[in-house]
């Protein structure tokens, strides 16, 4: 009798290979694989398209946001020249622009203190706001201020009166602080020091720190004026 070769002798040996693998099974598994990567591949492409919809998309928000931000220059402009021809020589702009926000920094001068009023329109992180922001910092502080503020729109719904009741009402809050410290000023008359680096007037208690020079207390509205203060004088920093 012939010796056993070990495979099936039952007509379905062409199921096997050489080495007793089921056939079947492997074209199965390779099928399966080859459904696996065209599952990836397909994800990719559909993944790819949707984020070049989205740039799309959002260059096109983008494009919607400077006319926005063009109609809104028509509101402000007038309105901060209004503001600025009435402080004249005593406020300084810098005005900064690129494509997600249009800002204006004013710097006031004073003998009482820093005024920096920052006005600026920009955007959310996806494009599909409008955001109107106010801020006022005044140091040191002298009054009770409105500090900030701001007001939203939806990209494509901009209402363009409420924008400039808007920026009406936070200039009229400015004007407000801003000659609310001449009154601190008249108030406090007897206790005003100033700060010989920053020129600046404040109240003896709202000093931020102080140094003694020449057997005198000299008063600094922050610890860096208080520093240059002693290195102009030489006196060592305590």
């Amino acid at each position: 009798m012939p010796a056993s070769s070990g495979f099936p002798t039952d007509g379905n040996s062409g199921l096997y290979n050489e080495g007793g693998v089921i056939m079947s099974d492997v074209n199965s598994l390779a099928a399966r694989i080859e459904a696996a990567f065209s599952a990836v591949e397909e994800g990719a492409k559909k993944f790819h398209g949707e984020q070049m919809q989205e740039q799309q998309e959002r260059q096109q928000r983008l494009e919607q946001l400077q006319k926005v931000f063009d109609e809104l220059r028509a509101i402000w402009k007038p309105r901060l020249e209004v503001l600025l021809t009435k402080f004249g020589d005593r406020v300084q702009v810098t005005p900064r622009i690129i494509p997600s926000t249009r800002e204006g920094v004013f710097d006031f001068q004073s003998r009482l203190a820093k005024v920096r009023l920052r006005l600026s329109a920009s955007t959310d992180r996806d494009i599909r706001k409008v955001i109107l922001t106010y801020d006022l910092e005044i140091v040191p502080v002298l009054v009770r201020v409105k500090s900030h503020d701001e007001i939203e729109f939806p990209l494509n719904a901009v209402d363009k009166e409420a924008a400039a009741k808007w920026i009406d009402d936070r200039i009229v809050d400015f004007v407000q602080a801003y000659f609310s410290m001449g009154e601190t000023e008249i108030y406090l008359k007897d206790q005003m020091v100033e700060d010989p680096i920053a020129h600046v007037r404040f109240p003896r208690a709202a000093a931020a720190t102080t140094l003694e020079w020449q057997g005198q207390p000299v008063y600094f509205i922050s610890e860096e004026t208080r520093r240059e203060f002693a290195r102009q004088n030489g006196t060592p920093v305590k």
